[in-house]
């Protein structure tokens, strides 16, 4: 008997991906043999970083690490969740607001694609990071070392 390999989508927009993020993929990663970070494009929105730049940062980050693999995608998360035929998808919780909003899209997910949806709770001392905050910050010229991964780079300089 084989063992199937279990993964998980980790979709959002990660504009910019932040140590809350990576505490879910690195959570995810116990939980799944593999975790894959899917950077969502929405032209509506406006995005400090393109998605090749956040694709760029974030690959880098995961470079080392075989079971997490990053892309980015357009359209809805649970149509590439099934084009990439994963079993579930991954999401992070930082306050009841989120927790409401996320347990309607997993129903509505579970609904139309039968996928389920496996909901972490941010771990306490990142409830108060968010990208937006991040953005914020970066736009005033403030420090925001604190926010990011160790390691984590905000360049998207082209790899030499």
């Amino acid at each position: 008997m084989t063992h199937m390999k279990r993964t998980a989508l980790y979709a959002g927009s990660f504009d910019p991906f932040t140590r809350g993020h990576a505490d879910i993929v690195a959570r995810g990663l116990c939980l799944f043999d593999e975790v894959i970070v899917g950077i969502g494009t929405n032209d509506a929105k406006r995005n400090l970083f393109s998605a090749e730049e956040r694709l760029l940062q974030i690959s880098r980050y995961y470079a080392g690490e075989p079971r997490v693999r990053v892309l980015t995608y357009t359209g809805l998360t649970v149509s590439l969740a099934q084009e990439l035929q994963v079993g579930a998808l991954l999401r992070g919780v930082r306050s009841s607001t989120d927790m409401e909003y996320e347990r309607t899209l997993a129903d509505l997910n579970r609904h139309i694609a039968d996928m389920e949806t496996v909901l972490l709770p941010a771990s306490q001392r990142f409830t108060h990071i968010s990208s937006t905050v991040v953005r914020e910050l970066l736009h005033y010229g403030g420090d925001v070392s604190a926010f990011l991964p160790v390691g984590f780079s905000l360049d998207v300089s082209p790899m030499v």
